[in-house]
């Protein structure tokens, strides 16, 4: 393995930069010689050439001929955003050096930085979401369940084609399967499972959107289970050990693919709900049970394997659901719908998908369609 580390022209930039913006450096000021900085940093004169380059790309200093090297004038009155954006630069850069020093892959450090938004996103929301309409032609809509892979795609769609935009809004699946039936989205996020059936997602696309054309496509199947403290102190094992005496339980909203399933589970197994300490509390995403549980709001809830690893929980795996994007066939030969699947089934997605861990990919990228 590497021995990665931090760069040392990245720290004699940062040091310089730190004495700028603190005004130890004022503009006008000269910096030491580029050979008294090599003999001051013990390093060769050209490791100190490269963090000067740095800084004069940032527009903070300016090479003089027979004057030295200065700082510009105008380095932080005319552009006081160059430097917070190179320290944030270089922040970022520090922060995957150490992660890959501690022999993590650059996948699963982008997976990472998904999660931790997607958590930061969470502990930002106030209010229950609303279904928004449909947006420009080239914006693509998403109303339904959450999953912290999902919240990746926003960004990996921009990447692969930037003129597309992809907008997540989570109401659960039947919340996602009527806004496409008021045409209120262009495709919903679902797994809903069928106790008839036995199976996921077709036939409530029936129920919902009879006659008309739809595509599923399976994004994956995921690991859905009891997210428990660390340790697993009440040594929770199935839904029966819910009604425990010390269980303080956080559920999903009512429509939401985990709260339809869990309903049937327990009316399949003979258990009332009244009997679960807690069951109508509940929390729109599965990194909020998450947070429910690692605040101790909650000693128990139910979700994926993903969000409880997020929040470095215990899981207690119940059952493998199948999550599917289903979209209206209008919507799925258009463009931005064709980018989108292509992002699906590259293999940039799956190995962030396999980063996050707790998932399934053998069926990512299959469409099936529902006429």
């Amino acid at each position: 393995m590497r021995n990665y580390k931090t760069p040392l022209y990245v720290e004699i930039a940062e040091s310089i930069r730190h004495l700028i913006v603190s005004g130890e450096l004022k503009p006008g000021d000269q910096l030491p010689t580029i050979r008294q900085q090599a003999e001051r940093w013990e390093c060769t004169a050209g490791t100190v050439s490269r963090a000067y380059a740095m800084l004069g790309e940032e527009g903070l200093i300016v090479g003089h001929r027979g004057a030295g090297t200065r700082v510009t004038p105008s380095a932080l009155p005319a552009e006081p955003e160059a430097w917070r954006w190179a320290a944030l630069v270089n922040l970022a850069e520090r922060f995957l050096l150490d992660a890959l020093h501690g022999g993590h892959g650059p996948s699963q450090v982008e997976a990472a930085l998904s999660v931790a938004i997607a958590r930061w996103q969470e502990l930002q929301s106030r209010a229950t979401p609303k279904p928004r309409p449909i947006g420009p032609q080239n914006e693509l809509s998403f109303v339904g369940s959450h999953d912290v892979v999902v919240d990746m795609l926003p960004r990996m769609l921009a990447e692969y084609a930037p003129t597309v935009s992809l907008q997540l809004e989570y109401v659960g699946s039947l919340g996602g399967l009527i806004a496409l039936a008021r045409s209120e989205a262009d495709l919903a996020g679902i797994h809903l499972w069928d106790e008839g059936s036995d199976s996921y997602n077709a036939p409530f696309v029936r129920r919902v959107l009879p006659g008309r054309s739809v595509v599923l496509l399976t994004l994956f199947h995921r690991s859905l289970g009891l997210m428990v403290q660390p340790g697993n102190p009440l040594s929770l094992q199935d839904l029966r050990d819910l009604t425990k005496p010390g269980v303080r339980f956080v559920n999903r909203q009512p429509g939401s693919g985990t709260r339809v399933w869990l309903d049937a589970q327990l009316k399949e197994r003979g258990l009332r709900k009244q009997a679960i300490p807690d069951y109508d509390r509940a929390k729109l995403t599965h990194l909020g049970v998450a947070q429910a549980v690692a605040q101790d709001e909650a000693t128990v809830g139910l979700g994926i394997q993903a969000a409880a690893a997020a929040y470095g929980l215990g899981f207690v795996p119940l059952t493998r659901e199948r999550y599917d994007l289903a979209l209206p066939e209008e919507v799925w030969v258009t463009e931005p719908a064709q980018q989108l699947v292509q992002v699906i089934r590259s293999p940039a997605f799956q190995e962030a998908v396999k980063a996050a861990g707790g998932y399934d990919l053998s069926a990512t990228g299959r469409e099936s369609w529902i006429q």
